[in-house]
């Protein structure tokens, strides 16, 4: 068992949210844990042997309130001080990434690195403090000052790789920005701010909505947009093909839940389909979206991987044309803690990179402000540091959907159920708010595209609608009125492409 005390205002906390908080192993790993809180001590009895940290959502001021480790320790009788840990995880992140990204060699970066070395001597004063309260107070300090040194540093090194990512012609002809389609929008408004804003088009295919009933296929709302989209000169990505999430499935399917060789043939069937029918007009096929984390039908590590395997290879063989993506959901891997029957987004993606499956990207979902496994908000250099464990297997990237809230109110004439946790899963900085909103979304596009490996970034929804993943994530509001996030992603392809021109725009010229 570890231990954790936990000092609030000079005196251990009478009380503490542990929502979402888990504990994790070796590279990160969660591992299954029992977490309880009473009088200012947590309590983390662990499954497994060995070294273990824990992840919490923890309010650091002016910084923000973030999902946050601590470092691996030992098991003891004596608890551990809760904020001195977390403070010096992220110091050890800090030293990571400065080393990773060579920070030593830059001129411009010598005020970080004075920056780094005041903070490792307050870090300091909070070890050698006799008072458990003092320590917790000077590693709150730390804690923050941390992060916010850590986010400059991810931006910093970002503007360094975003200039050479410029200077070079091809790399820029292969940048795309997009958004996801609104199947249901049929207005004029929201078609031209589609494409006012939108490189390509990501359509959602939903396989309870293609095929309603089985055999009986309907393709009548896809195909609608598939043709605006080729007349809108703008390339498609469609899927997933494949994802087990209850917005997804047909209902009918869970009779076959404990036959696998039946449901296999009938995602088979499915993927087969609906390829042939748009093999011709879809650049980026979403193969596998999230099985690793939405394991519905609690199918064995072997059954996931040959689902992945048979869907890609089929796939490239329907439509050898197109590129093929498999798509990882809660890339952090918070949810292999509560259902082991999953797998960890990293060694799902290891292990369909080493098992031979065809496939040409990754795609990354990058979904924060909630409350739920997956959602909870993250600072940008654990954002910036979990894009780099991607360049290890050789794929490009294509960040899939990525969104955060432009407020945290329910005063909505078409506020749902959800809404009124928003909020509740962190913030950054201060609470949302739609200026905060824009400066997420220009901080976040600025390290996604600075990543050499990165081909393509995709905001989550065009415009606030009913029943979002992310409420009050669009870039528009439910009117179709812009808001600043709008604004700032139409600023910042200006600036990626040069000279105020679109991608569609400079496409023509040549």
């Amino acid at each position: 068992m570890i231990q954790f005390e936990v000092y609030h205002d000079g005196t251990l906390a009478e009380d503490m949210d542990l929502s979402g908080a888990y504990v994790f192993g070796q590279d990160s790993i969660p591992v299954r844990a029992d977490i309880t809180v009473s009088k200012g001590l947590i309590r983390c009895t662990k499954r497994v042997p060995g070294p273990a940290g824990l992840s919490v959502l923890w309010d650091v001021g002016k910084a923000g309130k973030f999902m946050l480790p601590t470092v691996r320790l030992p098991e003891r009788k004596k608890p551990y001080n809760l904020l001195v840990e977390m403070a010096r995880a992220q110091l050890f992140k800090v030293i990571q990434k400065r080393e990773d990204w060579g920070l030593f060699d830059f001129d411009d970066a010598a005020d970080l690195n004075d920056a780094f070395d005041k903070i490792r001597k307050k870090f300091l004063a909070a070890l050698y403090a006799s008072d458990p309260a003092k320590a917790a107070e000077i590693g709150a300090q730390t804690l923050s000052d941390a992060i916010t040194l850590g986010e400059r540093m991810a931006l910093f090194h970002a503007d360094i790789f975003l200039k050479r990512r410029k200077a070079s012609a091809q790399a820029s002809a292969r940048t795309s920005f997009g958004t996801t389609v609104d199947l249901s929008a049929t207005n004029k408004p929201y078609n031209s701010r589609l494409q006012e804003v939108a490189d390509f088009f990501d359509i959602p295919l939903a396989w309870k909505n293609i095929e309603p009933k089985e055999q009986v296929y309907d393709f009548k709302q896809t195909d609608k947009w598939i043709d605006f989209a080729a007349r809108a000169q703008r390339p498609v990505h469609a899927g997933p093909l494949l994802s087990f999430s209850n917005l997804h499935l047909p209902e009918r399917l869970y009779i076959w839940e404990h036959d696998y060789e039946a449901l296999r043939d009938l995602i088979y069937e499915y993927i087969q389909n609906v390829v042939a029918h748009y093999k011709d007009k879809v650049k980026v096929w979403n193969v596998v979206s999230g099985i690793h984390g939405n394991n519905t039908f609690n199918l064995s590590f072997d059954q996931l991987m040959e689902l992945t395997r048979m869907s890609c290879l089929l796939v490239k063989k329907l439509a050898p044309q197109s590129k093929v993506m498999i798509e990882l959901v809660m890339p952090w891997g918070e949810y292999y803690a509560r259902n082991q029957r999953s797998i960890p987004p990293l060694m799902y993606a290891d292990m369909a990179v080493q098992s031979g499956v065809k496939f040409d990207a990754f795609g990354v979902q990058i979904l924060m402000g909630v409350p739920r496994d997956g959602h909870y908000v993250r600072d940008l250099l654990q954002i910036s540091s979990m894009l780099d464990e991607f360049v290890a297997f050789g794929k490009s990237v294509h960040v899939s959907a990525c969104q955060v809230p432009s407020n945290t109110t329910t005063d909505s004439d078409d506020a749902w159920e959800g809404e009124a946790s928003v909020g509740e899963g962190g913030k950054w900085h201060a609470p949302w708010s739609p200026r905060l909103q824009a400066e997420w979304l220009q901080a976040f596009y600025r390290i996604g595209i600075s990543k050499p490996f990165v081909e393509s970034v995709c905001w989550g929804d065009l415009a606030d609608r009913g029943e979002q993943v992310i409420p009050h994530g669009g870039l528009c509001s439910g009117e179709m009125e812009p808001k600043l996030a709008f604004r700032e992603l139409r600023n910042f392809k200006a600036f990626i492409y040069g000279n105020g021109a679109s991608k569609d725009q400079s496409r023509r010229s040549k």
